[in-house]
């Protein structure tokens, strides 16, 4: 240890004399993940110097503009965990399709889902943006992965976390044991533990929403906004904050830290899609996390770590948070989403009721 202090690697090790089966084949790819991060990381601090700012000439799968820095970002994912011997096979939101691990490398006992900067959208104005994984075991280990192995619920991940690039790079982490975070530190270029065991907060007074969808809202999510901005004088009894930074990495930090609920509902914007966050590599990875941070992750209807996935870029629902929070949204899902809900407080005077 450093002055009292663990690094990542040494957390690991006595993670897995716990195990004392375990190969050391998992310590080893979460390293490799984590180098991934400190590059991504220095290329993000360079900012404009960099010259990576602005857009790409090209779309990822979801036809979305790339950013320069999500095709660095997912070259540098790509490029710190083939080699290794750890992997099966590897998924991103850049990518349609698996990453077939190269031929000269051999194959190892899991797969790894990614998403290698989430809130790209906010990089040329220098708002801390991150990056988000999951690694599940293969089911056919030492043989490339299809797109079958990946379609594992979030229940069977054995490692998630994310970095968030903002004043200081951090890496929050749950091996199943808890959540962690670890700062890392620019000289010896080590992540230290610095927040063992978080846990979110039960008690908050804010809540993250994109309000300009509030026209899409469905009843449930209108009622429970409402009932946060009507304030003391409201249901709730106090006031409440409302945040919004567009970058989930953010968002998840900052309740992490403090407390407070996500909300990226299903909406009537477009209603063939049952949500807008990716299942493999948002979803599922910071539900994990935020349950082992003793919060809760739903879509409203059901526990994220419960939906088996039918496809690769499978889009969802997303409530996470303050654990009260979360289950008090799932009972207005279950009481309060079928018909316009009537108390007078929230009729025609909700701020974000739908024009009619």
């Amino acid at each position: 240890m450093l002055a009292g202090r663990t690094t990542l690697t040494q957390y690991l090790i006595e993670e897995r004399r716990r195990h004392p089966g375990a190969s050391g084949e998992l310590n080893a790819l979460i390293l490799d993940v984590a180098l991934a991060c400190k590059a991504i990381s220095r290329v993000v601090g360079h900012g404009a110097l960099g010259g990576a700012l602005g857009s790409a000439t090209t779309t990822n799968v979801h036809g979305e503009t790339q950013k320069k820095l999500d095709v660095v970002a997912n070259d540098l994912f790509l490029r710190c965990n083939e080699w290794g011997g750890h992997l099966a096979g590897m998924v991103s939101e850049e990518m349609e399709a698996p990453y077939v691990i190269p031929a000269q490398y051999p194959k190892g006992g899991y797969v790894l889902v990614f998403d290698p900067l989430d809130g790209s959208s906010n990089i040329d104005v220098d708002v801390s943006v991150g990056s988000i994984f999951s690694i599940l075991r293969a089911p056919n280990p030492g043989i490339d992965a299809v797109v079958g192995d990946f379609l594992q619920p979030g229940s069977r991940q054995v490692c998630a976390g994310y970095a968030v690039y903002g004043p200081s790079t951090m890496l929050v982490l749950t091996v199943g044991t808890g959540a962690h975070a670890f700062t890392l530190d620019p000289l010896l270029g080590e992540f230290i533990l610095t927040h063992p065991n978080l846990k979110i907060p039960h008690a908050t007074s804010e809540f993250a929403i994109n309000a300009s969808n509030s026209r899409f809202w469905e009843p449930a999510v209108k009622r429970y906004v409402d009932e946060c901005l009507a304030g003391k004088a409201g249901p709730r009894g106090k006031d409440f904050n409302m945040r919004w930074i567009a970058s989930l990495v953010a968002e998840t930090h900052r309740i992490l830290m403090r407390g407070g609920v996500f909300m990226y509902p299903r909406d009537t914007k477009d209603p063939v899609m049952a949500g807008r966050l990716r299942l493999l590599y948002e979803a599922n990875p910071i539900a994990f996390i935020v349950e082992q941070a003793d919060g809760r992750a739903s879509t409203g209807r059901e526990r994220v770590l419960d939906i088996v996935p039918n496809e690769l870029h499978q889009r969802i629902a997303l409530i996470f948070g303050s654990r009260p929070e979360v289950e008090r949204l799932d009972q207005h899902h279950r009481d309060h989403n079928v018909r316009e809900y009537d108390a007078p407080l929230f009729s025609m005077r909700g701020l974000f009721r739908a024009a009619i």
